[in-house]
């Protein structure tokens, strides 16, 4: 994993999931959580939010179209 995008998914961690960090720790009561459904999808929505954002940030190459065809 990424240093730059380790505290992105603490952060989501724990704000959506509960779970204090994302470290191994070598204890099941500590590495393995029951989370709800709901919860994974809003953790995973807002992984999605950041990485988009951070895709639309970065410079566009101009390569051209991205495909070829013409309507």
């Amino acid at each position: 994993m990424s240093n730059a995008i380790t505290p992105l998914l603490n952060l989501i961690a724990q704000q959506h999931l509960g779970i204090d960090t994302l470290e191994t720790r070598h204890s099941d009561g500590l590495d393995f959580h029951e989370v709800a459904v709901w919860t994974l999808h809003d953790a995973l929505e807002a992984a999605y939010k950041i990485g988009l954002e951070a895709g639309l940030a970065q410079p566009r190459h101009s390569q051209g179209p991205a495909c070829d065809f013409e309507a």
